[in-house]
Parts: C-alpha cells; structure tokens; sequence
C-alpha cells in the first residue's frame, strides 16, 4: 500500500476554515441541510451509536423486503447517505442494507479515519465513499488513490456515459487516476458566476440585466480590470462590490494555470499570487467591507445589516440555495433581499465544491455498488438522483433546486428561483461548468489555501510587506509540508 499522507503534522489537516466550507455544498451542505434532508427523510434510518461529541455518526438504512447483504457507506455530512435511503425506499428489490459512517470534516478527523480503514481493509471498509474537492484528488490521485476501483472495473460504460449525461470536463478530470481512468464522479455542478443585487445594479448601472451586468464586470476577459472599474462606480453610490477578499478568492483560485505542488515543489501561480494585489487593491480603495468568509459579519451583508450594502458574491448554485436563500433576511419577495438578486456570467472561469463518490476496489459488493453509483453520478432520467436534485424533489415537492453534474438533466430542468426573481439559474451554471478548470489542485490544498489566505490578510492588513507575507507563506508549508520550496 501506498504511504496515506505526506503531511508532517497531522494538525495540518485541521486547517479548514476556507475550502472545508464545500461540505456546506453537497460539496456538500452541513449535516441536515439537504434540501432538508433531515425532516422529510423516510425513518428507517437509524443512528446506532455516536462519539461523544457526535463527530462519528453511525446508522442503518434497511430495506423492506429480504436483506440480501450489507453495503458500508462512508460520507462526511448526511446528504449521500439520505440520498441513498431514498434510493433503497424507492426500489424495494435492491435489497441491500446500508451501514452509514458520518464524520464531519470540520475537526480534521474524516481523512485519517477514511485513511485507516482503506487500509486495514477491516469491516467497517467502505464498499463507497466520498471525498469532497477540498481533498478529493488525495483519493482519485494521490496518495489514497490506489484504493479506488475504476467505474469501468465497476461495469459502468462510463465513457459514453460521460458523453450522453454531457458531464462538465472539470469534473471528469478531477475524478480521473492518473492511469487515465475515471474513479470517481460527482452529482453536483459547481462551476461559479456572479450573484448581485438587481436594485443595486439599476441605481448604479441603471439596468439589472444579466447581460449588460455580465459585460460591465468584464465575463470572460480573464482579468479583473473591468471589475475594478465597476467596483469605483458602485463606492460613488455608497456601496462595496463585495463583502470581502474571500469572495473572489475562490474565483482566483480555480482560475490559475497550475496546482500549488508542480514536480513535488511548491508553486505560486501568477493568478494566485495576483490574489495579494487584488486584495489589497479591494481594501485600500474601500471596495469591501472588509469581513472575513463565513463569519457573522459576511451572513449580515447578504441582508443589508453590513457596514453598507454589497452588490455581490461569486459562487456555484450551493451557494444560492444553502447560504444565500438562508441569510437574505426573508422567506419571500420584499422580505429582506430575498427576490433581489440575478446571476451573471464572471470575468473569469472557475468552480467552487462538490462532492465525488468513490468505490472501494475491494468491495465483494461490486453490482449493488455499481447500482447505487451509476444513479447517483450518471442516470439522466426523472427518476435519476440528479433530475429530483435539479428540481428539488428528491425529498418531496418544494425542496432547493441545484445545478448538477448533467448539462442534459438541467436542460430539461426547471431552475427558476423566486430568490433570483424567477430567473433560470441553469441558464448560467450549465456554461459556467464549461469555464471551470480541473486541472489546478493538488491534494494539499485544503492546508496551502489557508496558509495563503493568512498571508494575504497580514499583507493587506499593513503587518507584514508583499515579500515577507510571501516568505512567511513559503515557511509555513517548508515547516508543515514534505516538499521542496525555494
């Protein structure tokens, strides 16, 4: 077996503030918040046991009829496991019962626990599991990679699969082993624009249309210089173009040419590196508010009790349905932002989350198994996990609708949004997964994110200069990390 980690301090895994925030997507959203999994989900899911502090949740989804054998589940929040008992309650032949492990990722503690039971091959394995993009390509790549059997080995025409479900290229490539084989597939499309305000944009700009905001923030330049010029027009109105750095971060991130790790040496890509002057640049010409991501003060500016109103935020439709929608202040049109926003094509392409599920190569279930993936990540149909994910019905009429991994499925979708002012928000995600690029991680970057997102709060902040907030980075990773930096 291959070595799991190449980390020197397992403290590093605990480093997740930025990108573990995928597990709020499906990518995850956080445990209950799938399209409220929790309320509406069938009971004959039930927890047999949990730690004391309720970070390994472990249950049992039974089926109906006669129990032919027993799958091992692994996931890091609920939303794969209560898709999967909708699954089992929706097709009472399959006949196998689903042992679930849910281990949040918020403490650092899924990985290394993932990691020991691959490896011991013991009973509690995962016949499936599941890795999000903050360290999936560990597991489709690295150093965890040789644990994952190929869909083809799964029986899966997975090619022409790929090509009839219209499957976005950078998810393809994420999941795919470095002997070319696709090991993993997500259900969920994650490719970002730019969500705004339609009363800011008509006051500022004189027009909320998609289009024109699209082309006054410079979609598809690849810089950000149109942006810039936007963001002075909006601070001569009173207001921030966003509520703080992080959120063009993701933006600059899976824009960039290259992983942190090229050749085993750490690697600035220019994109990235640009994040520095970017950011200063939002803070020093008072184009933010200044908050940090996730943090009370960035959930406050999405209702308008911020230090002043913000335009907008980058993000893939998670962030609509499970951050957005929950903290507009409001339940309806006119309440708080709520029905005030649209989204638009971004200067540049990128993505943001997702959640990939994997097969164990060793799984003695290999056909059930197959069953139960292919319906997750490829079955186009309307009784498709994708189709009732799309159309938020998968847990009963009413539910949040979300982009997902088939341009074919979301064609055929409804994905007007009353937050949006009834806009079709697949009219956009469905092109913005063609501009994202999944060839730029590594599967160190939940750990490198964080290290460069401090270094550029130092540098913005005045504590440190341009070339000691870079060096302090450079530290950071030659303390922490086994490979070369210069």
């Amino acid at each position: 077996m291959r070595k799991i980690s190449k980390i020197k301090r397992i403290a590093a895994f605990g480093l997740v503030a930025i990108m573990s925030i995928g597990v709020l997507s499906g990518c995850g959203k956080g445990s209950g918040e799938a399209n409220n999994s929790s309320e509406n989900s069938d009971k004959n899911s039930t927890v047999e046991e949990s730690t004391e502090k309720d970070s390994v949740i472990k249950g049992v989804i039974t089926p109906k009829g006669e129990v032919k054998g027993t799958i091992n589940l692994w996931a890091f929040t609920d939303e794969v496991p209560k898709m999967v008992e909708k699954y089992v309650e929706a097709n009472p032949d399959f006949g196998y019962e689903i042992k679930t492990t849910i281990i949040d990722t918020t403490n650092g503690e899924y990985q290394p626990a993932l990691d020991q039971t691959l490896a011991n091959g013991d009973d509690d394995s995962p016949d499936i599991y599941c890795a999000e993009a903050a360290f999936v390509l560990k597991y489709t790549k690295g150093d965890a990679a040789s644990y994952a059997a190929s869909y083809k080995e799964l029986g899966i025409d997975v090619d022409n699969k790929i090509k009839e479900a219209d499957i976005a290229q950078y998810s393809v490539d994420i999941g795919t082993n470095p002997d070319g084989e696709v090991v993993a597939l997500g259900y969920q499309a994650t490719g970002g624009c730019f969500m705004y305000r339609r009363s800011i944009a008509k006051d500022t700009f004189g027009t909320d249309d998609p289009a024109e905001i699209a082309e006054l923030i410079g979609a598809g330049s690849g810089n950000w210089d149109k942006f810039f010029d936007a963001a002075e027009s909006l601070k001569q109105k009173g207001y921030s173009i966003v509520s703080g750095d992080g959120d063009i971060w993701h933006a600059v991130e899976n824009s960039s040419n290259s992983g942190w790790i090229v050749d085993g040496k750490l690697t600035i890509d220019s994109k990235r590196e640009e994040f520095l002057d970017l950011s200063k640049r939002l803070v020093e010409n008072d184009y933010c508010n200044g908050t940090v991501d996730w943090e009370e003060d960035w959930y406050k500016d999405m209702r308008d009790e911020g230090e002043r109103k913000v335009f907008g935020y980058f993000g893939p439709a998670w962030l609509i349905n499970y951050v957005l929608i929950k903290n507009s202040g409001g339940n309806s049109v006119g309440e708080g932002t709520y029905g005030d926003w649209a989204v638009c094509d971004p200067p540049v392409g990128f993505f943001w989350g997702g959640t990939w599920i994997l097969a164990n190569k060793d799984t003695e279930k290999k056909e059930a198994v197959t069953e139960l993936i292919e319906w997750i990540t490829l079955d186009t149909s309307e009784t498709g996990l994708q189709y009732q994910w799309a159309n938020g019905t998968i847990y009963g009429e009413g539910g949040n609708k979300d982009a997902v991994a088939s341009s074919v499925v979301m064609a055929k979708s409804d994905g007007k949004l009353e937050v949006l002012g009834n806009q079709d928000m697949f009219e956009y995600f469905v092109p913005a997964n063609s501009y994202a690029n999944g060839k730029n991680l590594t599967q160190y970057d939940e750990t490198i994110n964080q290290y460069w997102r401090d270094a550029t709060r130092s540098y913005t902040s005045g504590e440190k200069t341009r070339e000691e907030a870079i060096e302090n980075f450079k530290q950071n990773i030659k303390e922490s990390m086994d490979v070369v930096v210069e």
